[in-house]
């Protein structure tokens, strides 16, 4: 594992926003907006490298929630959000676990012995296999109007 982890950049957030996932994870596609150009360009987004390539993304706080959750209460104070992200080209490859216990690593390092708290879309099935390989446990559920999914817990 030779994985960096560097403040996002302007041409960092401008790559990711272009990556295009296969049907059905092209539900993570993002759109080249202002709007999201903003937000991944808040403070809140990292961008991980491996050697001079972008191999990956996270983010942790309210970036990392789905705005529908809050309607449920899915997110109550104490867990920290994280969300994340890797290169189209690099999923499915089994380079998943690598990546997670790096992210895992980076964040706790930031907020020891804290909680951490992901959202996952239900169809999304290798993700949730992943995280419950790393030790994270489902505790609700909830809808919008594009997808139903999971939020997952682990502890610090």
């Amino acid at each position: 594992m030779n994985f960096t982890g560097y403040a996002m950049t302007e041409a960092g957030a401008r790559e990711i926003l272009a990556w295009r996932y296969p049907y059905p994870y092209d539900f993570y596609n993002g759109d080249a907006t202002e709007e999201s150009l903003c937000e991944l360009m808040n403070g809140s987004y990292r961008m991980v490298m491996e050697s001079d390539e972008l191999f990956g993304f996270y983010c942790t706080g309210k970036g990392a929630q789905v705005p529908a959750g809050h309607e449920v209460n899915a997110y109550p104070a104490g867990p920290v959000d994280m969300g994340l992200g890797m290169k189209p080209d690099k999923t499915g490859a089994g380079r998943g676990a690598e990546f997670l216990a790096f992210l895992l690593s980076e964040i706790q390092k930031r907020h020891p012995g804290q909680s951490l708290r992901l959202t996952v879309a239900r169809f999304n099935v290798r993700a949730i296999r992943l995280y419950e390989r790393a030790g994270f446990v489902k505790v609700g559920e909830f809808k919008n109007d594009y997808a139903a999914f999971q939020v997952m817990v682990k502890d610090g």
